[in-house]
């Protein structure tokens, strides 16, 4: 397989130009996670870099992914067949992936939603804190089947905010997505009623961001406790070593009276 050709042949059968305006190049980088790949267009070359882990990957499936890029950079709306397998190869990417950073807290959460609301037959995925994010509470990932919860809900007692999170991406996973047309829809009709059904998620989902908000407030105030003791020992440490240092001159003063 010719990896810089394989754009090429991507751009033709989507776009069905004889005289292609670009001229395409694909790099496979150690720098992405798992499936992660981004194009850049830099006057008129167009730059695939894609993670090592396509590499191997069939052709049409890479095809897929580089068309869905194209469009995307383009602003254009087609349809492919090539495009149709990358998505159902995304969708089983789950199967394989280890799971191995599932952090304690977040597994029994997951195990609370999986019995409660999908009889306990969602595989599980895994479960990691992020940064502390205070407008995105939640994400599910397709490509390294990893939930991941805002820290900002880590010291959070009450676990339905967590729970609540948790089902919603939960619901990612067991929904997955699907295609019309050109866009990619992951919070259709169906998916809205049936994130109704978790208990009390409209009150909790009005409480969220004053929950954040306190959590928030926490965070800066300990940082600011902690700001403090860090200043507090720097002094101690420096009156330290003002008296040794005092200590020694006199010390030295007095071997010379002698």
């Amino acid at each position: 397989m010719d990896n810089h050709n394989i754009a090429e042949k991507a751009y033709q059968e989507l776009f069905d130009d004889p005289d292609a305006r670009y001229r395409f190049r694909v790099e496979y980088s150690g720098r992405f996670k798992d499936y992660g790949a981004h194009v850049e267009l830099v006057g008129k070359v167009m730059t695939f870099k894609m993670s090592r882990k396509w590499y191997g990957v069939s052709e049409e499936i890479q095809m897929g992914l580089i068309q869905e890029l194209m469009l995307k950079l383009l602003k254009k709306k087609r349809q492919s067949m090539y495009i149709d397998l990358y998505n159902n190869f995304v969708k089983s990417l789950h199967l394989a992936v280890p799971k191995d950073k599932v952090d304690p807290v977040l597994k029994e959460s997951f195990d609370r939603i999986n019995d409660k609301y999908f009889v306990g037959l969602v595989e599980m995925p895994n479960l990691v804190w992020g940064k502390f994010a205070t407008t995105t509470y939640g994400s599910y990932d397709f490509k390294n089947d990893t939930v991941t919860i805002s820290r900002a809900f880590k010291d959070v007692e009450d676990t339905k905010y967590v729970d609540y999170i948790m089902f919603h991406e939960i619901l990612h996973k067991q929904r997955k997505f699907f295609r019309s047309g050109s866009k990619t829809y992951y919070h259709d009709k169906r998916f809205k009623r049936l994130e109704k059904v978790f208990e009390g998620g409209g009150e909790i989902e009005k409480e969220l961001g004053r929950v954040v908000g306190r959590e928030k407030a926490k965070a800066y105030y300990r940082k600011k406790r902690e700001n403090e003791e860090q200043k507090e020992k720097r002094r101690k440490r420096q009156v330290l070593i003002g008296s040794e240092e005092w200590a020694e001159k006199a010390r030295k003063k007095l071997l010379k009276w002698f």
